[in-house]
């Protein structure tokens, strides 16, 4: 007979307590995804920067701002992708707009004293007149 009368107990506690949690009103938590975590997509300009400003620190008052004008006009300038991927990694690796010619196909190793006349104006600009 104990035992029926703890079972009820226990049911009546479980019945009686649900209700109250029902009351209980749910904020509705928003759901945020960050695509790049859970892609795990670098940032490519990030990455130039990380790698680009340490070698410019000691020349430069904001080395960060320097190789983040210097990724923007490269990127913007420079149309052909062999190219503009030498000189990032030129620029990342020495701290000045540099082109190993075996970074570049045979066949574009010609273009690149056209490359830096076209950058020239703007890395002068990004070194020597900061947008900050």
């Amino acid at each position: 007979m104990s035992v029926r009368i703890c079972s009820a107990a226990i049911l009546a506690s479980f019945l009686v307590g649900a209700p109250a949690q029902a009351q209980v009103p749910q904020i509705p938590q928003p759901q945020t995804i960050q695509f790049r975590s859970l892609f795990k997509v670098p940032d490519p300009r990030g990455e130039f920067v990380r790698l680009c400003a340490p070698h410019m620190v000691g020349r430069w008052a904001h080395p960060e701002s320097v190789c983040g004008c210097l990724h923007d006009y490269a990127a913007a300038t420079v149309d052909d992708p062999d190219l503009r991927e030498a000189l990032l990694r030129g620029i990342s690796e020495t701290g000045v707009p540099t082109i190993e010619t075996d970074w570049v196909p045979p066949s574009k190793q010609s273009e690149i004293g056209a490359t830096f006349t076209k950058i020239a104006k703007p890395t002068l600009q990004c070194m020597f007149e900061p947008s900050n």
